[in-house]
């Protein structure tokens, strides 16, 4: 009982929280950037792989028709799209009432003799942003007191899932209802990603380090949260945030001899804003920064066949006189500013979204050992992005890591840079045809190698927590300075999704 109690003040803090901070417009920034990192960090590195686990790969597709679902339906019918937008808000928020009632079995699961209090501890501590999210966005469009009886609902339904006992719960069950459950997880990403209502420009600067502040705290929510899910069902979750840390304090040392080498090659005139052609796909390809990455974590062989063919590949692009899509913009005057400040925002994301995607595309509940099969994704992958250097090599360390073909691997190691639609449209259908068949025949090249992924060096323990310990002040810093909507807008060449202007009536509001 006392759990059931604990979990329903959880989500009325919610609104006291909103109450208290939504005031002024940097401390709204801050609220945002929160719920922006705690439940899209909790649905990418917790849910998912759970939704995996149970209904395979089919499972993705549902999250991905509840993620962009709602944006085509808008472009397609741009005259509804108030109600294309309201539909979303109605599936996300339905999916969390239903969500509540499982909520309740788990904690009746943790009063028992063999649960865990810490498995009640975790659906405690996730109300938290939950009720601060639908205060946030549903409030503006509803009105309070709609948006209360919402959060009531959610009690109410929670206590159904408490007291209604093990036939309801096993009807609600991961088994019975992923799918609908994965729909509804891309809606509440989809609801998550775009900007809600009322929110300042993404072009002011003026409260970003707010909006930075708030996105840490969700950090560490989220590293709470999970540290509680492994401690309280560890064979379950063994795949999930824990493999992701094992990765990361492996890779740490690397980054930071990686953004060093940057730093010393822009001191040695290997510069963005270069005006030759080969200096500029060389470090669009390699950087050469990236080549240590994959000497430090997947051993010579595999550094020396992505030097040599991401040398050809940019040859062909050099003579072609194709230009790298997506500059670097502004950039440091100074060697330490460019390696340890402006390439660490060009490349976190990209290495947090490499190590997310190895975790879930190389789940043991996903059937991808085909090569061809694992070549098919990654293709798909790869074509709407355009992964940096760094990106794809961390991309291609997770995936070796988690046992996939050294053809994989390659793909990856010598494609991810320049193998996206956007570039691809810049070149004629002749280059295409041979930069294409150059990829292929170096595939084919490396099949028969197939190197085998082994890390160059272990470092004490001690000197991976601390170098991992300076990556994360490095990505702090960036996520501070850019607030963390600005900090992925890479993963959209540049381009964060539009931000839903919706007229509901309501958005003229004053705290």
């Amino acid at each position: 009982m006392f759990y059931l109690l604990a979990s329903c003040i959880a989500l009325l803090l919610g609104p006291l929280c909103y109450r208290l901070i939504a005031n002024g417009n940097g401390l709204q920034k801050g609220l945002d950037g929160f719920i922006f990192v705690s439940l899209g960090g909790l649905v990418l590195i917790h849910i998912l792989p759970e939704l995996l686990a149970h209904g395979g790969l089919l499972s993705l597709l549902f999250v991905f028709l509840g993620l962009w679902g709602p944006t085509a339906s808008e472009k397609l019918f741009h005259r509804y799209s108030d109600l294309t937008h309201n539909l979303t808000l109605i599936l996300g928020i339905g999916g969390l009432m239903l969500h509540t009632i499982t909520d309740g079995g788990a904690m009746v699961l943790a009063t028992h003799e063999s649960g865990s209090a810490l498995l009640a501890l975790g659906v405690v501590l996730h109300r938290l942003p939950v009720g601060l999210a639908i205060w946030w966005l549903l409030k503006p469009q509803i009105g309070a007191r709609w948006t209360l009886l919402i959060l009531l609902g959610m009690m109410l339904l929670t206590a159904v899932g408490f007291f209604g006992g093990e036939q309801i719960i096993e009807r609600l069950s991961l088994e019975n209802t992923v799918f609908l459950q994965a729909f509804v997880t891309g809606s509440i990403l989809h609801v998550v990603l775009h900007q809600p209502h009322g929110q300042p420009n993404a072009g002011d600067n003026s409260h970003e380090y707010q909006a930075g502040i708030g996105s840490l705290l969700g950090i560490v929510l989220l590293f709470v949260l999970l540290a509680v899910a492994d401690s309280g069902h560890a064979h379950e979750h063994h795949h999930g945030s824990e493999q992701l840390l094992h990765w990361l304090m492996q890779l740490a040392p690397a980054l930071l001899l990686a953004y060093a080498v940057a730093a010393l090659r822009f001191k040695l005139g290997i510069r963005p804003d270069t005006d030759k052609p080969a200096l500029a796909w060389l470090q669009r390809l390699a950087g050469p920064e990236a080549l240590v990455v994959t000497a430090w974590m997947l051993g010579p062989v595999y550094a020396l066949a992505q030097a040599l063919g991401l040398f050809l590949i940019g040859t062909l692009l050099t003579q072609a006189r194709i230009v790298p899509v997506d500059p670097h913009g502004k950039q440091s005057g100074n060697a330490f500013g460019f390696g340890f400040s402006h390439l660490v925002d060009r490349s976190a994301p990209w290495v947090l979204l490499s190590l997310v995607l190895a975790n879930l595309i190389g789940h043991p509940s996903v059937p991808l050992s085909n090569p061809w099969l694992q070549l098919a994704v990654l293709l798909v992958v790869l074509l709407p992005m355009r992964f940096c250097n760094l990106g794809g090599t961390v991309l291609a360390m997770s995936l070796a890591y988690s046992g996939w073909s050294a053809p994989a691997v390659l793909l990856v190691l010598l494609a991810a840079p320049w193998l996206s639609i956007r570039q691809l449209t810049g070149m004629s259908i002749k280059l295409r045809i041979a930069a294409l068949a150059l990829l292929a025949i170096l595939l084919l090249v490396g099949a028969q190698l197939a190197p085998e992924a082994a890390a160059l060096w272990h470092l004490p323990h001690e000197i991976e927590i601390a170098a991992l310990t300076l990556v994360s002040l490095l990505f702090a810093a960036s996520l501070l300075r850019l607030g963390p909507r600005k900090f992925l807008r890479r993963l959209w060449h540049g381009r964060m999704p539009k931000p839903h202007h919706h007229d509901h009536g309501h958005h003229g509001h004053h705290h």
